[in-house]
């Protein structure tokens, strides 16, 4: 067998059957040629014994008369005998009396007979035996042959080989065609684990349909690999999902370093764009201040202050739009608008703006009417972004354009500038929230990064689609919004803040603790002719409303000593209290608080800075004067 052999499953067995054969078969013989050489030993000294025993029966007589020659010629017969190499008959004396020698040149007899018995020296057998007639000890007998014991041993040794040999050769035929049925399955085995080791393919099996314990094996084998395979597939599977889930995990932690990184520069450019407003508003009071009696600086400081307070506004405004839109609770009062009523709207929030900066703004609209379904603020909204936009990242001297035209009943709105451009890798993100397109120092009017965003999720809001272009930086840029239309007669455009005033008057409570601004609005109302008390906390409006018994109550929540929320519970408690329109008027402009001021009996939540027009517009309201009547 090859070295290949005797390492597989097959040649182990072989050399196991061979080699248990082998050792069987030369312990059988080991055991057979001791018994052997015992017996051969028996034979050959029995012999010699019966020949000496003849040779002392024969030479007695020759003793008995002295007969030397006699006694000579009986040991001479044992030349028929050729083993035998030597013979001496010995008198009762121990002298010699006759010889023979097979060898005339070998001449060792010994001198004195032994005592009778047998002995083996250097591979030859001596025999005495003594010479007895009627009893009397005549003399001895002597008898020396060749003992073939190495002879022998070799010509049994030289037999057993050869019927070891033959019956090796026997056995390991047999066992070859035995072993078949073992060996082929384990084989099988063995190669189907090579190539599973190899291949990684848990899907091989072993074939046969092989009984007793190597079917067992068998079996056993194909279902280990099967659970294997299972269990490989759902490893493989966890890993795969494992590392999907640590790539998501990897993008989302590059996400949150990004918007980390986002809101610290939000936070930075926000305390610097409120801070920009402050400044010009301190120095229109240091004007109003020192120049008061100067009507017309005290008009430049008022248009100053306005310009940059709506600037302010305008920012929070868009905060406070983003929160209500990421929470789901932004409002929108669906509605049919008319385009040019939006644009005009848009146009008086951006126009001063626009013409600060010294831009020329180039406006192509439809002849006809244009109607949308929409929120007319939001739209306007919208636009309004836009433009401001525009101007904000236009190097001043610029040009800024909106254009609008209809195509298969869908409305195209195009604002387009000669601005700073966009790089083309930042058009995809310039909707998303806090990222700016210029951010260095040099641009002071950055704003916080929040106007696209919120201007695409209010044109989503309306159904629409937003879009931005550029050809490059240094190349200006253009966004294109997408609206739906509706076919209809012209409807009127929503009235003007004048149209909010009444000549009626009216008993007004006002409650906030700050002055300059409760002092100030009550001073307007009173100028248009109504009655107006002004309290500072919520104790002395509580006992102003019930001796005053007001129509109108505009109420701040967070007043000292006693919350708005407090107060207003307080005043419907009073006589007369059903009959005022209560006015929550506060910083807090988030869903929840509009239901806690509800919750509490106002009748209207208005968020802070307030403009006059809003309260005009709640005086003027018919169907709270028809409450207040009945």
């Amino acid at each position: 067998m090859s070295a290949a052999d005797t390492g597989s499953v097959r040649g182990k067995l072989m050399l196991m059957a061979v080699s248990t054969t082998c050792v069987a078969l030369l312990a059988a013989a080991i055991a057979m040629l001791l018994v052997d050489l015992r017996t051969f030993q028996r034979y050959w000294v029995d012999d010699l014994k019966t020949q000496a025993d003849i040779m002392a029966s024969v030479t007695a007589p020759a003793i008995a008369f002295n007969d030397a020659k006699a006694a000579q010629q009986n040991l001479a017969v044992l030349r028929v005998r050729p083993q035998i190499l030597g013979a001496a008959v010995y008198t009762s004396s121990g002298a010699l009396f006759a010889s023979y020698a097979h060898d005339p040149n070998d001449s060792a007899l010994p001198v004195r007979p032994e005592r009778p018995g047998h002995r083996i020296e250097g591979g030859q057998l001596v025999v005495f035996h003594n010479i007895v007639e009627n009893g009397e000890l005549l003399g001895t007998v002597y008898l020396r042959s060749r003992y073939g014991l190495v002879e022998r041993l070799i010509n049994y040794g030289a037999i057993l080989g050869a019927v070891m040999l033959v019956s090796l050769l026997i056995a390991a035929l047999v066992a070859s065609r035995l072993q078949a049925s073992i060996t082929r399955p384990l084989e099988a085995v063995t190669n189907v684990a090579r190539q599973v080791m190899q291949r990684r393919d848990f899907t091989l099996r072993v074939p046969g349909n092989n009984s007793g314990e190597i079917g067992v094996l068998v079996a056993a084998f194909n279902d280990m690999l099967a659970e294997i395979g299972r269990r490989s597939s759902a490893l493989q599977e966890a890993n795969s999902t494992l590392q999907h889930e640590m790539d998501v995990r990897h993008r989302a932690e590059e996400a949150l370093r990004s918007a980390d990184r986002r809101k610290d520069e939000f936070l930075a450019t926000l305390a610097h764009e409120l801070r920009n407003p402050l400044a010009p508003i301190r120095t229109g009071l240091d004007i109003l201040r020192l120049r008061s009696g100067d009507a017309q600086a005290t008009q430049r400081a008022i248009d100053i202050m306005e310009r940059q307070l709506r600037q302010m506004v305008r920012l929070v405004d868009d905060l406070l739009d983003v929160s209500r839109i990421n929470t789901g609770k932004l409002a929108i009062k669906m509605g049919r608008v008319e385009l040019k009523a939006v644009i005009n709207d848009a146009l008086e929030v951006v126009r001063s703006y626009i013409e600060l900066h010294g831009h020329e703004l180039a406006i192509d609209l439809p002849d006809r009417p244009v109607f949308l379904h929409g929120d007319a603020t939001r739209l306007a909204q919208i636009l309004s972004n836009l433009l401001n936009n525009a101007a904000k990242y236009t190097n001043r001297g610029g040009r800024v354009s909106l254009s609008a035209r209809v195509v298969d009943d869908e409305l195209v709105l195009t604002v387009a500038d000669t601005g700073i451009g966009i790089a083309p890798d930042m058009l995809d993100s310039v909707f998303e929230m806090f990222v700016q397109v210029d951010s260095t120092l040099e641009r002071t009017n950055a704003g916080l990064g929040v106007g696209l965003s919120l201007t695409r999720r209010l044109v989503e809001l309306h159904g629409g689609t937003i879009a931005a272009a550029s050809e490059g930086l240094g190349k200006g840029s253009s966004f294109t919004v997408r609206l739906p239309i509706v076919v209809g007669p012209e409807m009127p455009s929503k009235p003007t803040a004048a149209s909010f005033i009444t000549s009626e008057t009216y008993r007004i409570l006002l409650a906030d603790d700050n002055v300059d601004f409760v002092n100030s609005i009550g001073a307007l109302l009173s100028a248009m002719g109504h009655s107006v008390v002004i309290t500072h906390n919520g104790p002395d409006a509580l006992t102003a409303a019930a001796r005053f018994c007001p129509d109108f109550a505009f109420l701040d929540i967070g007043l000292p000593q006693m919350s708005g929320y407090d107060l207003a519970r307080g005043i419907r408690r009073l006589s007369c209290g059903a009959m005022t329109v209560l006015i929550a008027v506060t910083g807090w402009g988030q869903e929840k608080d509009r239901q806690l001021a509800f919750e509490a009996g106002f009748d209207h939540h208005m968020v802070k800075p307030v403009r006059f027009e809003q309260i005009e517009e709640i005086l003027a309201n018919r169907n709270t004067i028809k409450k207040l009547r009945t």
